[in-house]
């Protein structure tokens, strides 16, 4: 007969995954997501091994692990867009007002 669940044997790992996954998701295009979704993933991974022995927070532990891969292929999409932006605008870092910051973005960007 398996023993009642209670309060001790929550997975708390699982929980904390899950957070961390949503938390790393919404602040992902601010390049914090990926650190705190690589610390997520490392936890959804335990708390997955952790719900295999006491069967409690496997879902919990998936759904963090998602989230936390999510934002951190995110974080990296914004990493990769920033520095793509950066390439493309370089000659334009010291204008000597915002028209011309701005004029000089848009002649990089569409080549006219």
């Amino acid at each position: 007969m398996p023993a009642p669940h209670t309060a001790s044997s929550k997975n708390g790992m699982a929980g904390a995954a899950l957070v961390l996954g949503v938390i790393s998701l919404s602040t992902s295009i601010v390049f914090l997501g990926g650190l705190l979704g690589v610390i997520g993933l490392v936890l959804g991974a335990v708390a997955l091994k952790t719900a295999g022995r006491t069967g409690t927070g496997r879902v919990a532990a998936i759904t963090g692990m998602v989230t936390s891969v999510l934002a951190i292929a995110v974080s990296v999409l914004v990493a990769v867009f920033f520095v793509w932006y950066a390439n493309k605008t370089q000659g334009c870092y010291q204008p000597d007002s915002f028209q011309q910051y701005k004029q000089c973005v848009r002649q990089h960007l569409t080549g006219k």
